[in-house]
């Protein structure tokens, strides 16, 4: 019942309101898009007036016109436009014939009328064309000029431009008049944007000095014309006839009046017809293809009447518009009104209805409770199945990482194997040299590592089953703080790091669990060692605060910090910074967090100027319960380094590098460095660098082969290799790329920067030694090549920045060939490079200096001169670029066997 009664209500709502409507929002809103060709034509101006007077005499059109500015792609975008905006009826005044047709047909194809006004297209893929008959217009200037001239006159005739179709049509109509007689003669000049093309226009009035008449494409152009022959006292002379016929101040109506013209042609804007036209279309009429629209010749018979005839129209035009503002201020007194009584109807409906509502809510609501019982059913029953799926993805994921925390407790027994190995051969070999303890070293101390990070794995596994149990025993905190602190000297003093520990209170005692603790600062000092550069500051300083009982131990390190924004990240599990360039576990943090949270204290972090982080822990024991405080402190794994004692070597740079070849190693990792740097050293002239300065140091060496690490500081190593293939100075060195990254976007990414040989790491010593000989054997081959066809560089057999630099250096030579004081110092300017550099290039490529390379040019031409040239051995001398012919024969010897004399007669 009170649905009958809703619906009732309801019924009689809408249809009070809808009898409040007008009439004239009975009538569907039709949406017209017009998009203009040009902006700034007065023509074009009226077209558009006339469009907007014509569409406020209907008030369903909503027109909005677009203009495109002389820009083809502009009118296609607002045309795309329209299509998107699906709107109902497009009309266009193509700019260009062709360009637009394929979006013409695309509105076509989506059901879109299409109008074209004014201009036509190269296609008949359209709903209407609407224009007067341009090739009409052109006849009737013909018409007017042979009924003048007797058939008998000169005519510059001044065409629209080639891509529109009025400035073909027009020239066309035009000449199938003029071209029946043979006294009229006609110069054709084409219009620069429908602008007089005035340089030709000037040329042709000075050619010839009969002209009797200029038709021009359009009154603009036409004025334009008259104004340059009134310069040249021709404009009594000469008869001026444009096309358009436009009234007002500027239009050919005017000119014609005031004598500036000798008529004008009508050609209607069509502003009016062309809405009038698309409305037509929207209802669904059907209309002709084409629509003419009238023409007429405007001359001063003539030219007051239209122009009285023009003025009376855009009165009336006023007139309407005036009408029409005021029947809109009328509809929007009428809307207010309206939507008031509206309003006053709504709410007495909205409290009935409330009424009404009421009882029947008190209905819906038993019976919604009944459907949500059973919906809660149904809900247990699907939660209780959840959680049986729950339970069964706990189990098997509890068996994987069982599994895995299996495989890394039996990691630990080969290691220890491993480990006690080598120190039984360290102490076997300690007095066999240098080099035989230095690789058992670098065994044992990774070894150390690989035996942490697993150690780091099993306790990551205890904190997430919560296996940790804490035993804890009073401990002096700076006596603890100073055993694990030694461990870090060592390396503290071979970087330079200012490393101090300071206290308030020498004699503090707090209760901690030594094993957990010793692990907390390993962590926070291996990575406060991590990122602080050389010459860096690393401090601990204790403070005890007495009237809140507690402790705070700070480690502050000026290395490279935390973005702001990751500060609440670092204690994740598996963190790892943006600017953290170094390969690592995240679960050293993570670990610290949860080892201080046992001791009931806290960690905080800041990062400015470096990383600084804060352990608070609390004085005496009676946070921690009972269980866990201990007399004897129980230590399984406290003070053991991850590196054995050994001497430190520092790496000497190099001295002599001239009979070996040259290696730069870009690797940020000093024990592989070292390690690679020892094996080659003996084959090759090796340089190291960090990665910090990888781009100086290759242009400062410009070594033969350069060896780079993928994960580098600043910039990695596809960007180091991208940067020094692009360099002219270093373009010719080939680069290895070693990485641990094997996948198929690591390799394409190395061939895109332009390396010559990519290696995954762990990678043989044997095959990188093979790639490094392999690419020195390339590079001599083609070294050899070039060496001998220096004068003929072709594509494909070296790369292609190392051919346009063989090219450029020749041009240079080849152009200061005949200068005997043109120096190498000069040509190293020319291609705007050091004098090392150059030499260094051309050394690497040719395998021979700057001086011999120009030289041989030299001599290479002055050997082609004694087979041609008919001058003698001075005149060649000097024309190479010899400073005496007596040097230029001893070198010619020395090259080629013979005297230039002995050469000569030889041939």
């Amino acid at each position: 019942m009170s649905r009958r009664v809703c619906f009732i209500l309801l019924a009689g709502f809408l249809c009070i309101l809808n009898s409040c409507k007008s009439s004239d929002e009975d009538k569907k809103e039709v949406s017209i898009g017009f998009s203009q060709s040009i902006d700034h034509d007065i023509w074009r101006k009226s077209m558009d007036h006339a469009m907007e007077v014509e569409a406020s005499l209907h008030p369903e059109v909503n027109l909005r016109i677009y203009n495109a500015n002389r820009q083809p792609k502009k009118q296609i975008r607002d045309i795309e436009k329209m299509i998107e905006d699906k709107t109902d009826v497009i009309i266009v005044s193509p700019f260009e014939s062709d360009s637009i047709i394929p979006v013409i047909e695309k509105a076509n194809a989506k059901g879109i009328p299409v109008i074209i006004v004014d201009r036509k297209i190269n296609s008949s893929n359209y709903t209407a064309y609407l224009g007067a008959d341009n090739v009409e217009v052109g006849r009737i200037a013909g018409k007017h000029i042979v009924s003048l001239s007797k058939g008998h006159a000169n005519v510059i005739e001044i065409k629209g431009a080639y891509y529109t179709s009025p400035g073909l049509e027009r020239s066309l109509g035009f000449r199938q008049i003029v071209n029946q007689y043979p006294g009229i003669k006609v110069i054709t000049l084409e219009a620069q944007n429908d602008e007089l093309p005035k340089n030709g226009f000037v040329k042709a009035l000075e050619s010839y000095s009969d002209i009797n008449y200029v038709y021009a494409y359009n009154d603009i152009i036409a004025y334009q014309s008259w104004s340059v022959a009134k310069e040249k006292k021709l404009e009594k002379k000469v008869k001026f006839i444009g096309v358009d016929g436009i009234n007002g101040p500027n239009g050919g109506i005017q000119f014609v009046k005031d004598g500036v013209l000798e008529a004008t042609v009508l050609y209607p804007t069509g502003g009016s017809e062309a809405i009038k036209l698309a409305l037509r279309i929207a209802n669904k009429e059907i209309v002709p293809k084409n629509n003419k629209l009238n023409t007429i010749l405007i001359d001063s018979l003539n030219a007051d009447i239209m122009s009285n005839q023009f003025d009376k129209i855009t009165i009336q035009q006023s007139d309407i518009e005036q009408q029409q503002s005021v029947i809109k201020n009328q509809e929007k007194k009428y809307s207010t009104q309206s939507n008031l009584l509206k309003l006053l109807i709504s709410l007495f409906v909205i409290v009935l209805s409330l009424a009404i509502f009421s009882i029947y809510s008190g209905i819906t609501i038993r019976r919604k409770k009944k459907e949500l019982e059973e919906t809660n059913e149904k809900i247990i029953s699907q939660s209780n199945e959840i959680e049986k799926f729950s339970e069964e993805l706990k189990l098997s994921n509890e068996a994987r990482l069982n599994f895995f925390t299996g495989l890394s407790h039996e990691f630990k027994t080969p290691l220890t194997l491993i480990l006690s190995s080598i120190e039984s051969l360290g102490s076997e070999f300690k007095n066999k040299g240098i080099s035989v303890n230095k690789e058992i070293n670098l065994m044992y101390n990774n070894s150390r590592r690989l035996l942490r990070l697993i150690n780091q794995l099993l306790d990551y596994r205890k904190t997430e089953d919560q296996k940790f149990t804490l035993r804890a025993s009073k401990t002096n905190i700076l006596d603890f703080s100073k055993s694990i602190i030694g461990d870090f000297d060592r390396e503290a003093k071979k970087r330079n790091i200012d490393f101090s520990l300071t206290t308030n209170n020498p004699e503090l005692d707090v209760y901690i669990d030594r094993n957990l603790m010793d692990k907390v600062y390993f962590n926070l000092l291996s990575n406060a060692f991590k990122f602080t550069p050389e010459n860096g500051q690393i401090s601990i300083m204790i403070k005890e605060d007495k009237p809140k009982s507690i402790v705070k131990i700070y480690f502050k390190d000026s290395g490279i910090g935390i973005p702001e924004n990751e500060l609440k990240e670092v204690f994740n599990a598996f963190y790892q910074g943006s600017n953290n360039y170094r390969n690592s576990s995240g679960i050293g943090l993570h670990l610290s967090k949860s080892f201080i949270e046992l001791h009931k204290g806290s960690i905080e972090i800041n990062s400015k100027n470096g990383a600084e982080f804060i352990i608070t822990l609390q004085l005496g024991k009676e946070h921690l319960d009972e269980k866990s405080i201990i007399k004897e402190p129980v230590l399984d794994f406290v003070h053991e380094m991850d590196y054995l004692d050994s001497e430190v070597i520092q790496n000497v740079e190099p001295k002599n590098t001239e009979d070996k070849y040259s290696i730069l190693y870009i690797e940020d990792n000093k024990e592989l460095l070292d390690f690679v740097s020892h094996k080659f050293s003996t084959e090759y002239t090796f340089f190291a660098s960090d990665g910090t300065n990888a781009i100086e140091r290759a242009l400062e060496l410009i070594p033969d082969i350069i060896i780079c690490d993928l994960n580098l500081p600043e910039k990695n190593g596809f960007q180091i290799c991208e940067i020094l293939k692009k360099d002219l100075r270093t373009s010719h060195i080939p680069i290895i790329i070693l990485t641990a990254s094997d996948d198929q976007e690591s390799y394409l990414k190395a061939l895109e920067s332009g390396a010559d040989i990519f290696l995954t790491k762990p990678f043989n010593l044997k095959v990188l030694a093979q790639s490094i000989k392999g690419l020195l054997f390339n590079r001599e081959k083609l070294r050899f090549y070039y060496t001998n066809n220096i004068l003929n560089i072709e594509d494909g057999d070296f790369g292609v920045s190392e051919q346009d630099f063989l090219r450029k250096l020749n041009d240079l030579i080849e152009k200061n060939l005949d200068d005997s004081a043109y120096t190498v110092e000069d040509l190293a300017r020319s291609l705007t490079i050091s004098r090392v550099q150059l030499y260094r290039k051309v050394k690497a490529i040719l395998g021979i200096s700057v001086s011999d390379h120009i030289n041989n040019m030299r001599l290479d031409k002055s050997k082609e001169l004694l087979k041609k040239a008919d001058l003698n051995i001075s005149e060649i001398a000097y024309a190479v670029g010899f400073s005496s012919p007596n040097y230029f024969s001893t070198s010619f010897k020395n090259k080629f066997g013979v005297s230039p004399k002995e050469y000569k007669s030889k041939i």
